[in-house]
């Protein structure tokens, strides 16, 4: 069993506020020591330095609560002493002790972190008791609240979604790691920034605006993100309101989750799902209209060897059906290699040279229409796995569709040639011509569909399953009378 007198001596050790004086006058210790001997202070237990420099070794031992602090310590200040010691990582609070009522060493001490600031000669051991309290339960209080601020802070930091705080104009107050990562500025760049240089589409940034105003959140807000370099991701953004006391909104956060490669698997699942559906077609249309066709194709050499080959009418009548018997045969034959699989022959090369050589091929029909192309290819090191040929032919079908969308002695065709952050190579195609209108980009890759006379529509589809076959994608930006862009995208 321990001692009762044991018991008391660790509850009033434990009690005790240690409480250092830091004088260079022996007299004022005194007095000081007087006041705390005071039958309110019973638990102050007071010591005592005289110099700059002792106060300093006292307080790297820290083994004292509160620190009361002579404005004048020889060649040096308090104030001194109180912003070293917080230099050196001191967190127990400080009480300057000066001889006179000044103001502004009132201001410039409490600035610095002093808790409290007392003049001599006005203190009675009441409010010096009272005094060294109140700092210590101040410091208490603000040491939770540091503790919580860098819990918190420490969750914000960590976080992998991109959390920021803004303000009534969204613009940025602060953010996280993950939103430098995502958008490419670093957060002192974030904060001077317009957001309107962010948003594709200014109508988007409006209306995220008006919702978050009008409503005070708005969630899962879907639009285009343009990066630092460019690059477009797309994006779900989350803002909400931070009202004060009184109910009025002080300040916004929000998060920004990027679900470009969410988007681009939807689009690749979509657009593999058609290709299937279209080379199942394409099989059964193949099996049930090649058998007539060939039918009708040996019919027609029969009667030829019947009919008289002198006559012009019969002779252009056979060949009109002769003709169209081989177009049904090619088209069948297109549908087919259009829907299926690519068997590729992938081998690592030089993606510039690559589309180098397919660009050469579409040369001669620029120079003859009076064109002008102009190329960029990237320097950094684009060697990917490909198959040779099968790029070519990819890229072959959106160089030609470029060509011939713009207006001879007019058309300005731009080849260039990227290679990405993560890891892709991309050549982009831009051209001047006509432009597509939405509705028709989103029918873009449909088998059969062709805005041009003549065209069978399947040279984008054969172009969409290359790229499938690589596991790579493919972007089309384009407006009316403005002119279209292609990002063909392989992985490396």
């Amino acid at each position: 069993m321990i001692p009762a007198t044991a018991t008391l001596n660790v509850t009033e050790k434990k009690n005790t506020i240690r409480v250092l004086l830091v004088e260079d006058d022996e007299d004022d210790y005194m007095l000081t020591r007087a006041l705390v001997s005071a039958k309110e202070n019973a638990n102050i237990k007071l010591d005592w330095v005289d110099s700059y420099d002792r106060a300093l070794e006292a307080v790297q031992r820290n083994e004292h609560d509160v620190y009361l602090v002579d404005y004048r310590l020889g060649h040096h200040t308090g104030i001194n002493l109180i912003q070293e010691a917080f230099q050196i990582g001191c967190r127990s609070p400080m009480i300057l002790l000066t001889g006179q009522d000044d103001l502004t060493v009132d201001q410039s001490a409490l600035e610095l972190g002093a808790a409290d600031y007392l003049v001599k000669g006005r203190i009675d051991a009441q409010l010096l008791g009272r005094s060294i309290r109140y700092a210590l339960r101040q410091a208490s209080v603000l040491a939770e609240v540091a503790e919580k601020e860098n819990k918190y802070r420490s969750l914000f930091e960590r976080s992998i979604d991109a959390i920021f705080v803004a303000d009534n104009q969204l613009r940025f107050q602060d953010a996280n790691p993950s939103v430098e990562r995502l958008l490419g500025y670093s957060r002192n760049e974030l904060r001077k920034l317009n957001p309107a240089r962010l948003f594709s589409d200014l109508n988007y940034l409006r209306e995220l605006r008006f919702n978050v105003r009008e409503y005070g959140q708005i969630k899962d807000f879907e639009t285009t993100l343009i990066s630092q370099s460019g690059r477009k991701r797309i994006c779900l953004i989350s803002v909400w309101a931070v009202e004060d006391g009184a109910g009025r909104t002080e300040w916004y956060q929000g998060i920004i989750r990027d679900i470009t490669d969410q988007k681009r698997a939807q689009q690749d699942l979509i657009l593999a799902e058609k290709l299937t559906m279209t080379g199942k077609i394409a099989r059964s249309i193949a099996h049930e209209v090649r058998n007539p066709l060939t039918n009708l194709s040996l019919a027609l050499e029969q009667l030829k060897d019947e009919l008289a080959t002198d006559d012009e009418c019969v002779t252009m009548f056979t060949d009109i059906i002769g003709r169209n018997v081989d177009r049904i045969g090619q088209l069948i034959t297109e549908m087919l290699n259009s829907s299926k699989p690519r068997e590729l022959e992938r081998r690592r090369q030089d993606f510039n040279e690559v589309v180098k050589a397919t660009v050469q091929l579409v040369s001669d029909r620029i120079k003859l229409k009076r064109m002008r192309l102009i190329t960029s290819y990237s320097t950094s090191d684009c060697h990917a796995l490909l198959d040779r040929e099968q790029v070519k032919t990819a890229l072959l079908n959106i160089l030609v569709n470029a060509v011939e969308a713009m207006e001879e002695g007019k058309g300005v065709l731009i080849v260039r040639t990227i290679c990405t952050e993560d890891s892709r190579v991309c050549v982009e195609v831009t051209d001047n011509g006509g432009g597509i209108s939405e509705a028709d980009r989103q029918r873009l890759f449909d088998p059969f569909f062709t805005g041009k006379s003549g065209g069978m529509g399947l040279g984008l589809t054969a172009t969409q399953n290359i790229i499938n076959s690589h596991k790579g994608s493919i972007e089309v930006e384009s407006q009316v009378n403005q002119g279209t862009t292609f990002r063909l995208y392989f992985p490396k």
